[in-house]
């Protein structure tokens, strides 16, 4: 009984592997894997938020409608229940996606308004919290584009023959993406440095014409 219970284990192994089982198991924990790495980024990027709007405020304390848009944003982005189980569900995904544009559209105008504010600019803490802010939008890319990556290869896996009979079989279904078009939107960081483009020199002007001698008197 012992060694047909060992073959039975033996041949199911073989027709898992054989049907894709592995692959799957694989990339699905790619999946999460990256999927929480991207909200890890978002988090930090959130955390960095009131420290930010605070020291502008500082400054800029007339800017309330900027400043309200950014507060705002960031709420909508917290009341989104971020579970490894919203890549599953496409409606959910599209309203995360929606939220974090809209931060980052805030960020941007926030930003670009401090250009009015030399004092703010020369600020320790508001520098310091702009170079910040940069390193976290480009890990937010980073880590988004992995996730893409790591989607494609999952959702391929899963609809490819005959691991898409494994794929049925075990439930697996296919994971929501970010959108191409909402991913063109936002892949760009916010600029926190818009100083103006250096300047044209002068085209250099021709030399006057010389005027020749006048002849000289006949004798």
């Amino acid at each position: 009984m012992g060694k047909f219970a060992l073959a039975l284990v033996a041949v199911a192994g073989l027709f898992l592997s054989g049907c894709g089982y592995n692959t799957i198991q694989t990339t699905d924990e790619q999946t999460k894997a990256a999927w929480s790495e991207v909200l890890n980024q978002y988090q930090r990027r959130a955390d960095l938020i009131p420290n930010l709007v605070k020291t502008v405020q500082g400054y800029a304390a007339q800017e309330q409608t900027v400043l309200l848009g950014v507060t705002e944003a960031r709420a909508r982005v917290g009341s989104i229940q971020a579970t490894p189980e919203l890549v599953n569900d496409a409606a959910a995904m599209a309203k995360f996606q929606a939220a974090q544009s809209q931060l980052t559209s805030a960020l941007s105008r926030l930003l670009v308004v401090t250009e009015n504010y030399p004092q703010l600019k020369s600020d320790q803490n508001f520098r310091d919290l702009q170079a910040q802010l940069e390193g976290t939008e480009n890990r937010i890319t980073v880590a988004r584009n992995r996730y893409i990556q790591s989607v494609q290869t999952y959702n391929l896996a899963i609809r490819s023959f005959p691991s898409n009979l494994t794929a049925m079989m075990f439930g697996y279904k296919t994971k929501a993406n970010f959108s191409v078009e909402n991913e063109a939107a936002i892949s760009k960081p916010p600029s926190v440095d818009s100083a103006p483009p250096p300047a044209q020199a002068p085209a250099a002007q021709p030399p006057p014409a010389t005027q020749p001698p006048p002849p000289a008197p006949a004798h």
